[in-house]
């Protein structure tokens, strides 16, 4: 299950238990990526897939598992884009969650688990129709604080950002600067083949890494080139440095 609200997890988790109690939830994450590392891992039947997540939406999450399984959406999208699902042979999970409606998709599901999951391309071209496939546009810039001044930085020129009480911190290669954008709202507005989440209080260039260090410990930490700082990459975030 990949979904980034928490609290709907919790009774989305709830919910299936209830409908569908021989249902195994394999794995829960909040971002796309990290979706796909776990589908890599697990090889589940069924991926449950929020379609607004940070790194990768749900959509580009089911267009690189087409065909290994079936894919069911959590959506807040309107009637014409769900239209396409159902033409898609794709079920969806409506926000707010509505039991009946749960308990529809559970019915389905079990009634395809047997089968090859569906070709999504129609789908696909039907949401393009709707809007809901538009390309999402990166943040190139931003405006920093530091001191009295403000900076406009380009995304090149930082090394890594770093959550600071109601902060967020911003490093270059000379200086470090603020802005009060958290952590959260930038992973989901950076580019994630640039900028990928290694802690949840950090986020790091990718092109600024000069090597990763690891512990006996099973302990990360990862260097920078342009800089003596040190970061540590949390336990879930690990898998991103495993062909390093």
């Amino acid at each position: 299950m990949a979904e980034d609200e928490p609290l709907l997890a919790d009774e989305l988790c709830e919910q299936l238990g209830a409908l569908w109690p021989q249902l195994h939830i394999a794995a829960r994450v909040g971002d796309g990526v990290a979706a796909l590392q776990a589908i890599e891992t697990h090889a589940p039947d069924i991926a449950l897939l929020d379609i607004r997540m940070p790194r990768l939406t749900g959509l580009e999450v089911a267009q690189n598992i087409a065909g290994r399984c079936h894919a069911v959406f959590i959506s807040a999208y309107d009637q014409h884009a769900l239209a396409a699902f159902e033409a898609g042979g794709i079920d969806y999970v409506l926000k707010p969650l509505s039991t009946p409606r749960l308990a529809t998709m559970v019915r389905r599901l079990k009634a395809r688990l047997g089968e090859a999951a569906p070709d999504c391309q129609l789908a696909w071209q039907q949401l393009a129709a709707t809007g809901a496939l538009m390309p999402r546009q990166h943040l190139q810039w931003i405006n920093a604080s530091r001191g009295s001044a403000v900076q406009l930085l380009t995304v090149d020129e930082i090394l890594c950002f770093r959550a600071d009480s109601r902060y967020t911190l911003v490093l270059t290669a000379d200086a470090e600067s603020v802005i009060r954008k958290p952590i959260k709202e930038l992973a989901e507005e950076l580019d994630p083949t640039m900028f990928w989440q290694v802690h949840r209080s950090c986020i790091v260039n990718v092109h600024a890494i000069a090597r990763v260090v690891r512990d006996d410990r099973g302990g990360m930490l990862l260097r920078l080139k342009e800089h003596r700082e040190s970061l540590p990459v949390a336990a879930p975030y690990h898998y991103l440095f495993r062909s390093m």
